[in-house]
C-alpha cells in the first residue's frame, strides 16, 4: 500500500487529527523509533530540534530557510532519517541502547507547508530532542 492511500485511511480530516489518531499530538513524548515508522509509512517529514527556543518560537519554514546554507550536521535541527542513519553508522550498540533506553522525542508542532521545490503540500512534525541531563542512563533498562 502506498503512502497516499495509507494516509487517506487514517481517521480525521486534518494532518493533526490524522496523526492524533496514531497518538501523535503536541506535547506528547514519542519513541524515536515509532516516529521513524510513521515517517516511512505515511511520508511525513520529521525534524528533530536541539534548541528548545528555536523549536517553540519559530516556524519550520523560517528555520529551514535561515539554516539552509549551513551543512546538515552543523544545524540546530536534523531530519529524523539523517539522525538515525548517522547514529546507526557510528554506534554499533545504538539499536540495543534504544531497546534498553528509548529515546523519547517531545512533539512540538504538527503541520503542513508548501514545498519550495514543487509547491506540493508537505506534512511535517517537529520534535524536541531531550537534553542530556534529562536522559536517565542509570535507570534499569526497559523490559
Amino acid at each position: 500500500m502506498d503512502n497516499i492511500s495509507t494516509w487517506e485511511n487514517l481517521s480525521g480530516k486534518t494532518t493533526a487529527k490524522k496523526l492524533g489518531s496514531l497518538g501523535i499530538t503536541s506535547d506528547a513524548k514519542i519513541d524515536i523509533r515509532m516516529l521513524d515508522e510513521i515517517r516511512c509509512t505515511y511520508g511525513i517529514e520529521i525534524y528533530l530540534f536541539f534548541e528548545e527556543d528555536l523549536a517553540r518560537t519559530r516556524t519550520l519554514q523560517s528555520v529551514l530557510s535561515e539554516f539552509d546554507i549551513i551543512p546538515e550536521y552543523g544545524r540546530p535541527y536534523i531530519r529524523i532519517d539523517s539522525f538515525l542513519r548517522f547514529t546507526r553508522e557510528n554506534d554499533p550498540s545504538f539499536e540495543q541502547t534504544m531497546r534498553d533506553f528509548p529515546l523519547m522525542i517531545e512533539i512540538v508542532t504538527i503541520g503542513e507547508m508548501q514545498s519550495p521545490n514543487n509547491g506540493t503540500t508537505v506534512r511535517y512534525i517537529t520534535g524536541l530532542m531531550p537534553f542530556l541531563d534529562e536522559l536517565d542512563v542509570d535507570a534499569d533498562p526497559a523490559r
